[in-house]
């Protein structure tokens, strides 16, 4: 009789305990997002920003940032995939990008932001990459200098190589005259950890420059281990124009902070980079823009303008529904449009965004896009790493004087070649 008092009683407690676990709401999983993003200029407002979103969606947002000279993000990204640290939203840079990770990339049509933007990344139709934003990079010039050089800057928005030499040539002068021996004519990185600048900008002129913006023929032909010995003929000629003016110690063994902080000094009349180094010349009390680059020999019009980079998600994360929101709310809230614009000075992709970059490059590349003198950016459609890994050493041996002219050329041949 004890013995089925106890059953009893222990069989009551049970009922009890499942009948109030069953009234209990059940415990949600906390909400999470991994971005892994390859801006370091943005790193902080973008965190500031994303954090922000998180707090009011209820969402832990973790920002990891590689880039620059100091952090190669193509490996860092591939190493995170490996050690299955995977992120839920990440970073591809075209084609060469959509290659190694199409497994992992989820298909994003459908989203309401692909109808407010022409730049969104796709492939056979179908959408896969929200753009980051419009980029642009010409001859950035420090207006000052050019003025007291003596240098007709409207002159040279349809320029020649041979009008840039007399450019730097009186420029040069200028400084000789003014004992302004701490002064660069060209503000140049090509040495390691730069080879981004000159693999891939530079040679870009390459692939783009007098051309159509939707002309891919050249980047078909070098895909197709094809080399247009002409265009490659004149970028040489660029280049080493360049390499003269440019300054020895920033060109063989600067980092980025050496190269955009000559400029944003004021002590460069032209630095070769893009509208991302705005934040840096928030204390610059000159004015800049951009003049075209003269890869070409002649007729050299446009800067070039594109979607660079694009946002993707992980289709195997846990998290696919928390990141769509949190780029369909970077499209298309002032919050996002905010962040895009008068945060991280971009030039927003999407047709909604009525604010105006207030940042001097990225006003620039805005005015000469709404001109229509773009031309575009086919360096990311290369092969993986063949800019930065085969043809940024190339650039780096031509830029030390370690190889010829007739050898960069012979060099880039054989690599495309191969």
């Amino acid at each position: 009789m004890k013995k089925l008092i106890v059953l009893l009683v222990v069989m009551m407690a049970l009922f009890s305990l499942t009948a109030c676990s069953a009234d209990e709401e059940p415990v949600e999983e906390p909400k999470s997002l991994v971005i892994f993003q390859n801006k370091v200029e943005i790193d902080e407002v973008m965190r500031t920003y994303a954090e922000a979103w998180g707090a009011k969606n209820d969402v832990t947002v973790t920002l990891k940032t590689c880039g620059g000279d100091a952090c190669a993000y193509g490996t860092q990204i591939l190493a995170e995939f490996q050690a299955n640290e995977q992120p839920d939203i990440f970073v591809i840079e075209g084609m060469g990008g959509y290659n190694i990770y199409k497994d992992k990339i989820l298909d994003l049509g459908g989203a309401a932001w692909t109808a407010d933007t022409e730049l969104e990344f796709a492939v056979d139709g179908t959408v896969y990459g929200f753009p980051v934003a419009v980029e642009g990079w010409g001859m950035a010039y420090n207006k000052d200098i050019l003025n007291a050089a003596g240098v007709d800057i409207a002159a040279l928005e349809d320029v020649s190589q041979a009008e840039y030499e007399e450019v730097f040539k009186k420029i040069q002068a200028y400084y000789d005259t003014n004992g302004m021996d701490d002064y660069v004519v060209v503000s140049m990185a090509a040495g390691a950890g730069m080879h981004w600048v000159t693999g891939l900008h530079n040679f870009n002129g390459y692939l783009s420059a007098g051309l159509d913006y939707s002309d891919s023929t050249v980047i078909d032909k070098l895909n197709n281990k094809e080399v247009d010995t002409d265009r490659l003929n004149q970028l040489a000629n660029w280049a080493e124009l360049l390499f003269t003016y440019g300054d020895k110690t920033i060109l063989t063994t600067g980092t980025y902070d050496d190269q955009v902080g000559t400029f944003a000094k004021g002590k460069a009349a032209f630095v070769h980079q893009g509208n991302w180094t705005d934040s840096s010349y928030a204390d610059s009390d000159f004015e800049m823009g951009y003049l075209p680059h003269a890869t070409m020999t002649e007729g050299n019009d446009k800067i070039f303008i594109g979607a660079p980079s694009y946002y993707v998600v992980n289709k195997d994360s846990a998290n696919t529904e928390v990141a769509k929101m949190f780029l369909e709310d970077l499209a298309a809230t002032a919050e996002g449009h905010d962040y895009m614009v008068n945060k991280a000075n971009m030039v927003p992709a999407f047709n909604s965004v009525t604010l105006t970059p207030k940042t001097p490059l990225s006003a620039a590349v805005m005015e000469w896009n709404q001109a229509g003198k773009a031309y575009a950016w086919w360096q990311n459609d290369m092969p993986s790493d063949f800019g930065m890994g085969t043809l940024g050493p190339i650039y780096e041996l031509f830029a030390k004087g370690e190889i010829t002219k007739d050898q960069f050329i012979s060099q880039v041949t054989a690599a495309i070649k191969q």
